[in-house]
């Protein structure tokens, strides 16, 4: 994943993409602080599952601050905001369906045998476990707490 960001970045930077530029060197920004993050913790190097998380932060971080420019009246804002989270999502894994989502938490409730809400957290675990990076697990919370719930 390393290496896709790195070549994408040479080749915005070749092409004078000043906006692609900008977001490929915010994500390798990122990127390089959770590296030495890691390395104070006596840990090596991110890992591509924790690069995917870092990733899908960011691209939670933008979609918070689109919204709160749209409520604010300030398109022009949003549209950037949004326009980084379409080069973040180039390095991402394709996003679930809604059908596999519901399908993946049957099988993480099946898995676990959570019966009532004290078992979400079990559910949450294995799906983060198996999915990290193609679902969105705001979302999937919802799904998870209805049929927890009976509902």
């Amino acid at each position: 994943m390393r290496e896709a960001i790195s070549a994408a970045l040479k080749d915005a930077m070749k092409a004078r993409d000043a906006e692609r530029t900008g977001t490929l060197r915010l994500i390798g920004a990122a990127i390089k602080d959770r590296d030495i993050e890691a390395r104070g913790a006596g840990k090596g190097t991110a890992t591509d599952d924790e690069l995917k998380q870092l990733l899908a932060k960011m691209i939670k971080q933008r979609q918070e601050s689109a919204s709160i420019y749209e409520q604010n009246a300030r398109p022009e804002l949003a549209a950037k905001e949004k326009a980084e989270i379409a080069v973040i999502q180039e390095f991402l894994p394709q996003q679930m369906s809604d059908a596999e989502v519901a399908a993946a938490i049957d099988a993480a409730i099946a898995e676990t045998g959570a019966a009532s809400m004290k078992d979400m957290g079990k559910v949450m675990g294995v799906l983060k476990a198996k999915h990290t990076g193609t679902m969105d697990f705001a979302a999937a919370n919802g799904a998870i707490k209805a049929k927890l719930t009976g509902g």
